[in-house]
């Protein structure tokens, strides 16, 4: 079987949000990309509603039939949100209010956080939401999600992606590995994602037991020369 191409629509609604506007619709784009190839949709409800809305979670649950995952933080708003909309699968991410983009996989030295962790983690899996963490690849995160108890874990790409091109790009590659070996060890799905573009995508679907990217920024990127039709059948031809 091929690898899932997780497609994220958060930046169809950014160019939205810029104006305050109907278009581009991010529901439109979910469509399309699903035509082209992508296996689910994914989308990122930050605190401060940067680019996705309540109102397109409800509408992609309405108007969309497709498998949808939802990034959040692990706080009582989201999940409340997650509740209400009832997304096949959500990824419990870090979230910092004036960061541009996700920094990194969540921070465990943090309790407080884990607690509000394992809250979202029995409020969801008790409604038969799947759960994921988004952690650094490193042994100790992974080994602490499966503690937590999740069914999945999504490795931060960053600091690979960050790399490319560079002498360093090997050493992190080598680290996505070790932890991608350790998370089906311990019996969890393992996906990845953040950074990954066209250029460096494919020595990490080439890991053993890989089975999920989630890409957004690039895919959307590319979308502006070529269409969004192409740019997503290009990066499943990719993966695949």
């Amino acid at each position: 079987m091929g690898i899932k191409l997780g497609v994220n629509i958060d930046h169809v609604a950014t160019v939205r949000q810029a104006r305050k506007d109907i278009n581009p619709d991010p529901i439109e784009a979910a469509r399309v990309a699903l035509s082209s190839g992508a296996d689910m949709i994914v989308m990122h409800i930050r605190g401060d509603r940067r680019h996705i809305q309540e109102d397109d979670l409800e509408r992609i649950r309405k108007e969309v039939k497709c498998y949808v995952h939802l990034e959040m933080a692990a706080n009582a708003d989201m999940k409340n949100i997650a509740l209400k909309y009832k997304p096949d699968s959500i990824c419990i991410v870090p979230e910092k209010p004036a960061e541009v983009t996700t920094e990194g996989g969540l921070n465990f030295k943090d309790k407080s956080m884990i607690r509000e962790i394992e809250k979202v983690i029995k409020a969801a899996s008790d409604n038969g939401i799947g759960v994921s963490l988004f952690v650094d690849p490193n042994a100790d995160d992974v080994r602490m999600g499966y503690k937590l108890g999740v069914d999945t874990i999504e490795l931060c790409t960053r600091k690979y992606a960050e790399s490319w091109g560079s002498k360093n790009q090997a050493s992190e590659l080598e680290r996505i590995q070790l932890a991608s070996y350790l998370v089906k060890e311990l019996n969890m799905s393992l996906h990845s994602g953040h950074g990954l573009d066209y250029y460096n995508v494919k020595p990490v679907a080439d890991i053993e037991g890989m089975e999920c990217l989630n890409i957004g920024f690039s895919i959307i990127s590319r979308a502006i020369f070529v269409g969004l039709k192409n740019a997503v059948s290009e990066m499943k031809e990719l993966i695949d």
